[in-house]
């Protein structure tokens, strides 16, 4: 028997019923702030990932699907959205006479391999939201007030914005500097792949998932005693934004986020103050380092799956619709060609409606109604079609009615 890949998982049932409702909440929301849908192709240039998350990150050196195809082209599954979201940016030279910033919201599969485990899958779900075109930190606060939000409208009330500054390309030297003299000493004490990391990318120890406990990290230079006076005024100012956006944040000057690309503000969203839920943060160079004109940018990226698996583990009710609005049971033929007939006008109309397809005897036919948890039914009657009537029973109080074929959808309306 053929089955499933390790890490992937088949979304059916209750389960696709409660991603559902999330997109539709997450949709609704980034509509209002003015985000349009975006999807880029599952898969693209090796060579986007490499540039833009970064050679040195995890993410590419441990864990991208790479293939080549027919034509000996190294492609990549898509690991991120960010990157593929900028190509698309470049490519349709959307940087031209940019009046407005360019807005986008998205709703992908990701593919990562990594060990799977709770909450973190190889086949993974991502929402994500870029903005391109202002450096303004009102974009920086615009873009934290949606993803806060969306956890808020959720129905988690606890969450927090840690947040942390990597400052400009000034400041985010002279950090690397002093984690560079610091480490020196240490790096033997720390991971082989942060040994290698101390030559690349010295900022990436400090996300190192190995030595997350150690105290050499612990006690390594914080970000935010190496800004200069224009990133701190920066800084100060995104604070004094959320306070006035009612925004609950703590600044977390360990946060570094793994990804080579951002600069300036940084953040995550973590449930009580520890459960990760997704993060982001401004990344001023990426569009240029991807060959196009040097763009402002800041955006955001949470999982679904462990946004779902945060709301269940909380006791957030997640609504499910688990019944019908209508079943129709009929016998004969002639009753067969209405309720086909029927079906398909109130589905039309709006209405969740099932009826018949496998040749059932009445008495079957009942239990499907109490199987969907059908709030009306309605068993057809030669007799009654006739005059063109049929009656409706409501399945909860067993009351029923006399109606006319053309007025089912409007009795249905006046009633669920």
């Amino acid at each position: 028997m053929i089955t499933k890949q390790k890490g992937t998982n088949d979304i059916y049932g209750e389960a696709a019923k409660k991603r559902a409702y999330v997109n539709e909440i997450l949709a609704t929301l980034c509509e209002k702030y003015n985000y349009g849908y975006i999807e880029t192709p599952v898969f693209e240039a090796s060579e986007l990932f490499h540039r833009g998350v970064g050679e040195t990150t995890d993410m590419v050196q441990k864990e991208t699907y790479d293939f080549k195809d027919r034509g000996d082209r190294d492609l990549t599954l898509r690991p991120e959205g960010t990157a593929p979201v900028v190509r698309w940016f470049i490519e349709n030279k959307l940087y031209g006479n940019m009046t407005d910033p360019v807005k986008v919201f998205y709703n992908m599969k990701m593919y990562r391999y990594e060990r799977p485990q709770s909450g973190r899958m190889r086949e993974l779900t991502q929402w994500g939201f870029e903005c391109f075109g202002s450096d303004e930190v009102i974009s920086d606060a615009e873009v934290i007030s949606l993803a806060y939000n969306a956890y808020r409208l959720l129905g988690l009330d606890d969450v927090v914005v840690e947040l942390n500054t990597l400052g400009d390309t000034e400041s985010r030297s002279n950090y690397r500097e002093a984690l560079v003299e610091y480490f020196k000493p240490h790096i033997k004490d720390l991971c082989e792949d942060c040994q290698e990391r101390f030559e690349k990318n010295p900022l990436r120890i400090l996300d190192c998932k190995v030595d997350a406990g150690n105290d050499i990290l612990k006690h390594a230079p914080k970000t935010i005693d190496y800004l200069n006076e224009e990133s701190k005024a920066r800084f100060e100012k995104l604070k004094d934004l959320l306070e006035l956006m009612d925004i609950n944040y703590v600044v977390n000057t360990n946060l570094v986020r793994g990804l080579d690309y951002y600069n300036h503000t940084v953040f995550e969203i973590s449930l009580n103050g520890s459960y990760a839920l997704g993060g982001g943060g401004r990344y001023n160079g990426l569009v240029e380092t991807l060959d196009g004109p040097s763009t402002p940018a800041v955006g955001f990226a949470m999982g679904l799956d462990r946004t779902i698996m945060a709301m269940e583990e909380n006791g957030v009710n997640i609504p499910i619709n688990d019944s019908i609005d209508l079943y129709i049971l009929y016998v004969s033929d002639t009753e067969q060609e209405t309720a086909a007939y029927l079906t398909q006008d109130l589905r039309l109309n709006g209405f969740i409606v099932e009826t018949d397809s496998m040749k059932k005897s009445l008495k079957a036919q009942f239990k499907s109604v109490d199987r969907f948890n059908s709030k009306y039914l309605i068993v057809l009657n030669e007799e009654e079609l006739k005059t063109n009537k049929v009656t409706i029973k409501d399945n909860k109080t067993k009351e029923e009615e006399q109606v006319s074929l053309n007025d089912i959808a409007d009795y249905l309306d006046m009633h669920m």
